[in-house]
């Protein structure tokens, strides 16, 4: 399961991270996000090691989102050395999120 981000841990986990990380902001209420939300599941398992890949729940965590302007959920970020690299708004396939994490390495 992936890496739960949110308020608190997000300077931690993600801007001091020295490998790339990828983001989901979801909420349970979202059709969308809930169809992608095995994808990225699946990806943190193949990825450990290798990149960090988290969820955060914009419900339960609203400063992060605010800061990074997410306005539609699903939104993926791609961050590596602490900034975002790329984006992905909308549900998305696996293979697509594969590319750009793949970028990132």
């Amino acid at each position: 399961m992936a890496i739960a981000v949110n308020d608190s841990n997000f300077n931690e986990l993600v801007i001091k991270s020295d490998k790339p990380v990828v983001i989901d902001f979801w909420a349970t209420w979202c059709g969308p996000c809930r169809m992608i939300a095995p994808i990225i599941d699946e990806l943190h398992t193949e990825y450990e090691g290798k990149a960090v890949i988290a969820k955060c729940d914009v419900d339960s965590s609203q400063g992060i989102p605010v800061k990074y302007g997410i306005r539609n959920i699903p939104t993926i970020l791609f961050f590596k050395d602490g900034e975002v690299k790329d984006k992905i708004v909308g549900a998305t396939t696996k293979a697509v999120i594969v590319e750009k994490i793949n970028k990132l390495m």
